[in-house]
This record gives C-alpha cells, sequence and structure tokens, in this order.
C-alpha cells in the first residue's frame, strides 16, 4: 500500500497509468477519500489514467491516512500534504482535479504554489453563501465525534480551532477573492447546485479568475459524457509539451 511518511502522519495514496501527472482531491468533507470517486457522476480515475499519471489520495485523518491533529490545523496543512506527496514523487509540476472539498484544495494548491499547477479543474466547489456555514460546521463536527471517540488523548480545543481555520472565511474558504483574481492557473469549473455547492460560488470563480471557464450542467444524462469531452479537452491543453 503506498503510503507518504511525514513524522506521525501517513498518507495512503494510488497511482494509476502514466503521462503528464494529474493529481486528485476527492469529495466527501473532511472524509475525503479515494473511495469516494465512486459516487461521482464520472470516476476520473477510470476516465482519465488512460492518458495520465494519475495520483489519487486520501486526505489526512479520512480513509487509510492518519495525521496528529492541531490547533494550528487548516488549508495550509493540508496544502503541506500535498505539495510533500509531489515531491514523494518526484512531480514537479502536474494538473489537479477536485470535487467537493476537493475543488478547495485545488484552489489552495493553485494559489500557495501556483509553479506546480498547470491546470485545474473544479467540480462543484464548495463556498460561503447566504446561511450555509452552519451545514460546514456541522459536517464537521460529525466527522471530529468520530474522531474525539477513537483518539480521546486530542484536546476538543483543537477541533474548534481546526473547524474555524476551515470554514471561519468566506468565498471557497481556501481562497479570497482577490486570491482567485489574481490566480494565473487555467480553472475549468463544473457549477455546483446545492448547499455544500452554491451555483453562486461556481459562477463568481468562473468570473472572476482571469483563465477561467465554466461548465454549467454536468451531472446527468448526456450532460455527463459532454463535460467529460470538455475535461479531457482542457487537460490536453494545458499539458505542457
Amino acid at each position: 500500500m503506498p503510503t507518504l511518511v511525514r513524522g506521525e502522519t501517513s498518507i495512503h495514496y494510488e497511482v494509476s497509468g502514466d503521462g503528464y501527472p494529474l493529481l486528485l482531491f476527492a469529495p466527501g468533507g473532511m472524509r475525503s477519500s479515494i473511495a469516494l470517486w465512486d459516487r461521482a457522476p464520472f470516476h476520473p480515475i477510470r476516465e482519465l489514467s488512460s492518458k495520465f499519471r494519475v495520483i489519487s489520495m486520501d486526505q489526512r485523518n479520512a480513509g487509510k491516512s492518519r495525521a496528529p491533529i492541531d490547533s494550528a490545523d487548516g488549508w495550509d496543512t493540508y496544502a503541506a500534504d500535498h505539495l510533500a506527496l509531489l515531491d514523494e514523487l518526484h512531480i514537479e509540476r502536474c494538473h489537479v482535479l477536485g470535487m467537493c472539498i476537493g475543488a478547495a484544495f485545488c484552489l489552495g494548491l493553485a494559489i500557495r504554489a501556483p509553479a506546480r499547477v498547470s491546470a485545474a479543474v473544479l467540480e462543484q466547489p464548495i463556498g460561503l453563501s447566504g446561511n450555509n456555514r452552519e451545514v460546514f460546521h456541522q459536517m464537521f463536527d460529525g466527522w471530529a465525534e468520530g474522531i474525539a471517540a477513537a483518539r480521546p488523548e486530542v484536546p476538543r480545543q483543537a477541533f474548534s480551532s481546526f473547524r474555524h481555520n476551515l470554514y471561519g472565511g468566506d468565498f471557497v474558504f481556501s481562497a479570497t477573492r482577490d486570491q482567485v483574481r489574481d490566480c494565473r492557473v487555467p480553472l475549468l469549473v463544473l457549477r455546483g447546485n446545492d448547499v455544500y455547492h452554491p451555483s453562486e460560488i461556481s459562477e463568481d470563480i468562473a468570473r472572476i479568475a482571469p483563465r477561467a471557464a465554466l461548465i454549467q450542467t454536468w451531472k446527468e444524462g448526456g450532460a455527463v459524457s459532454r463535460a467529460l469531452t470538455r475535461v479531457k479537452e482542457f487537460l490536453d491543453a494545458n499539458t505542457p509539451s
């Protein structure tokens, strides 16, 4: 089982296919893990590994990955894991594709380390809209209860601070509007349409990012195959020669 080990942190990952590297960030909120791609409208490992070297991973404390929990944890913590995995695999630059919280991970990496990201596909990105912050708090708290039961040594304050660091901001949580305006990485946004993935968040990203395009419909019927074709064309167009 491939595992990245950094101190007390162990990150499970899998690699499929050959070609230019594509790093995937799965949906599922705090439980973001490889297995949850089975619920997606199209499965990026199966669909894209014939052309790309697809790297998928379980995020820290999800799936088969484990890590300490600290009150300082936040988006930078996840980005550090992602960069460490790229370094472990000797990957200088890659495409990224993420769904749900995975889209926030994509933007976080594109903003924190733009030289490492050649293009990003954002499937129904999460974000703050109206009064939906509470649904993210509830999602986090459900995950935290399970972790706390198994690891009583983790202080309750650590969970509280971690939750605030992730979901205390606005817009897409991992990035501000100004940061997205300044992001030069090409973005393809697949529009969300529910309380966790508000349509206006997808539309705002596509509107303000300087190199972004939006797919309005992509989850059902023939729209799935059309969107997958667009994703492949976008990745191909941005793959360095």
